[in-house]
């Protein structure tokens, strides 16, 4: 599968920023979903009405989420938690809602929200229990096991980014190589594709980096 080729250049001196469809797909994500919050949490009531339930019914999900996999004391990364999830899995589904890739078939968006990721991972984990005893996780349970553990927390964000990258690359091409067929499987046979790539294992992928995610908050913190 090809690349993502850049649309244009923004030119800051000397420095030429290249855009590709994944960065315009995803500018394009942010506005929506800015406009949408603004729009779903204005006016809120005592007494919700259909679209303050439905909104109650989102947060309500993410929290217990969050609740049951980390503890109440890291409520805090509720909004962390619940933006990731609507954010991957509105990218993973781009495809049936605009016709684009999605800008999980970019290595580079991938890799940028793993590396998110691991620096919150990496910060709570200080936050938890100072530098000193951070530092001094690295060699337990010995003093040889260093070497591994480093390696073990340098794999984390090549891991998330591969497998959320790999996935959704992975059900394009199939897509795509339907799509060079006859013209009754370029009709017919890509909408259970779609159905099954790009919604459900794209919904899939979303629960996997998420799930991922807070697992390794709360337990490198705890080791």
């Amino acid at each position: 599968m090809e690349g993502f080729s850049p649309l244009f250049l923004i030119h800051l001196g000397s420095l030429k920023i290249p855009i590709t469809s994944s960065v315009l797909v995803q500018w394009v994500i942010i506005v929506i979903l800015a406009v949408l919050a603004k729009i779903f949490t204005s006016g809120m009531k005592k007494i919700p009405d259909k679209k303050q339930t439905v909104i109650e019914i989102i947060v309500g999900s993410i929290q217990n989420l969050v609740d049951d996999n980390m503890g109440k004391e890291y409520s805090s990364y509720i909004p962390y938690v619940g933006t990731l999830a609507i954010y991957i899995l509105v990218m993973n589904i781009a495809p049936v809602v605009v016709g684009m890739r999605a800008p999980t078939e970019d290595l580079s968006v991938t890799t940028g929200l793993a590396l998110i990721t691991f620096f919150l991972v990496q910060y709570n984990a200080i936050k938890k229990n100072g530098v000193g005893r951070y530092l001094g996780a690295y060699a337990k349970p010995a003093v040889p096991l260093l070497p591994l553990n480093i390696v073990e927390r340098v794999v984390l964000p090549v891991s998330l980014s591969l497998r959320l990258f790999g996935n959704l690359t992975a059900g394009a091409v199939i897509i795509g190589m339907l799509y060079k067929g006859s013209w009754f499987s370029r009709v017919l046979v890509p909408v259970p594709f779609h159905a099954f790539f790009d919604l459900f294992d794209g919904s899939i992928q979303m629960i996997v980096f998420v799930m991922l995610t807070i697992m390794n908050i709360k337990v490198i913190a705890e080791e």
